[in-house]
């Protein structure tokens, strides 16, 4: 499983990302409220801000193709993406 946090403007960046990648499905969280390393995200007229979080179900492969494709995006624009993964296990 791996969980990628945006900012919400750059979403569409993002899901050609996902796209170049080669990850074929995700879950798209959008407009999500928080606080964090780049500040307060309230979605309100004092912190306009907010967030998407995606979600996605990936092979070893496809997350380390994933990183590497995100890592380039970063590296050209700039973007500081949070990206996380843990393990999973599918039971039906």
């Amino acid at each position: 499983m791996v969980m990628i946090v945006v900012d919400d403007a750059k979403k569409e960046e993002l899901e050609v990302v996902l796209e170049r990648a080669g990850v074929v499905g995700y879950t798209e969280i959008s407009r999500a409220f928080g606080h964090g390393t780049t500040g307060p995200r309230l979605g309100s007229g004092a912190f306009p801000r907010t967030s998407a979080v995606v979600f996605s179900v990936l092979s070893a492969d496809a997350l380390a193709r994933l990183a590497a494709t995100l890592r380039d995006f970063c590296a050209d624009c700039g973007e500081r993406l949070k990206i996380v993964a843990w393990d999973v296990e599918e039971i039906a």
